[in-house]
């Protein structure tokens, strides 16, 4: 399985995010698994602005903006299961993380469609893949915090064509999300 961690960790001398995601690699890695961390806040990614470039521009399903989110959105459509991480920062994911997710939408056409009695933008591409959320609390993160990042996460993946196969916190062992992956 073609994996991708997307590391929303934006300060490494403050959370040990990195450690667990390395250590989640490499165990994924001995099980015959090609996997991908790419580290968020040392790549060049610029905020989306919502100026539609992206659908209705002289490149659709590309960012106007020439930044590492073209990689990001490349890596991400070409996996077969999506790691978003990050630690609670102030009740909700990290900007880093967030500023990726909102640079997701040229995997989208613009043009809407009713599913299960909902709007939601058409698929571009055939096939995306299953997405996962690790969420390492902070001081002051509480249950109510991480029930609703993970309730976002599945409007969020909902929205994106795909679904949230696991909500894990670093407080679980490495093997569990192992276990969790086997389930895919």
């Amino acid at each position: 399985m073609d994996i991708v961690i997307l590391n929303g960790n934006p300060d490494t001398g403050k959370y040990s995010l990195d450690a667990y995601l390395e250590d989640l690699g490499k165990a994924l890695k001995a099980d015959k698994h090609r996997v991908k961390i790419l580290n968020l806040r040392d790549m060049e990614i610029k905020f989306c602005t919502g100026c539609w470039s992206c659908w209705w521009g002289p490149t659709p399903g590309e960012c106007v903006f020439r930044d590492e989110s073209a990689l990001v959105c490349r890596d991400y459509i070409n996996s077969d299961l999506v790691v978003m991480a990050s630690p609670v920062l102030m009740g909700f994911t990290s900007a880093v993380l967030k500023k990726v997710q909102d640079k997701l939408i040229p995997l989208l056409h613009p043009y809407i469609e009713i599913v299960n009695g909902e709007c939601h933008h058409k698929k571009r591409y055939d096939r995306y893949p299953a997405v996962g959320l690790i969420l390492e609390r902070d001081r002051g993160t509480d249950d109510e915090d991480v029930r609703l990042i993970s309730r976002m996460f599945q409007r969020f993946t909902l929205n994106l064509r795909t679904r949230l196969v696991f909500s894990i916190e670093t407080a679980q062992s490495v093997q569990e999300v192992k276990d969790a992956i086997g389930d895919i």
